[in-house]
């Protein structure tokens, strides 16, 4: 499962969550902006990948062959492909497979490394999105528990809110 996919089931999981059993997260999107969501959705997870790549890239092969343009094009170009070979391939393991030698390819490629400081940045890359997101899952929840103990200790309060 590459960093893409992870990041999607985070964000669908989280928006599932939101709406507290009253259908389905689309549902939480005013119909007006429902072409833009998947847009943005794009451009946040082409930021989040660049970040983590960069940071990735950084750690592995230092800053001078790691730069944030680099890991953004490896992002872009990554995801596109990503999701032409699952879009347009029947089996789920052929496009995984293409998908995961793609992201290799373009980190090996424009990162100037060999294959094992590729296949490093890829899995330092995957490590640090996921310690982010459990962090981020962890204070989303803390807040979650903490607006649901002042809803029981202060309703008339969290009416206005």
């Amino acid at each position: 499962m590459t960093v893409a996919h992870l990041l999607k089931v985070f964000i669908f999981s989280f928006l599932a969550m939101a709406t507290n059993g009253r259908g389905g997260w689309w549902d939480l999107i005013p119909s007006e902006f429902r072409l833009l969501f998947p847009l943005i959705f794009f451009l946040v997870q082409l930021l989040i990948l660049s970040g983590v790549l960069y940071l990735a890239g950084l750690i592995v092969v230092g800053g001078r062959r790691a730069r944030f343009r680099d890991a953004f094009l490896i992002s872009f170009l990554g995801t596109i492909l990503s999701t032409v070979f699952f879009l347009f391939i029947p089996y789920q393991l052929i496009p995984l497979i293409l998908s995961i030698f793609v992201w290799l390819f373009l980190i090996k490629s424009l990162y100037e490394t060999g294959w094992l400081g590729a296949i490093a940045v890829g899995l330092l890359a995957m490590i640090i999105f996921l310690v982010v997101a459990i962090l981020l899952a962890l204070i989303f929840g803390i807040i979650k528990e903490i607006w649901e103990l002042g809803k029981l200790l202060f309703p008339s309060f969290m009416v206005f809110l």
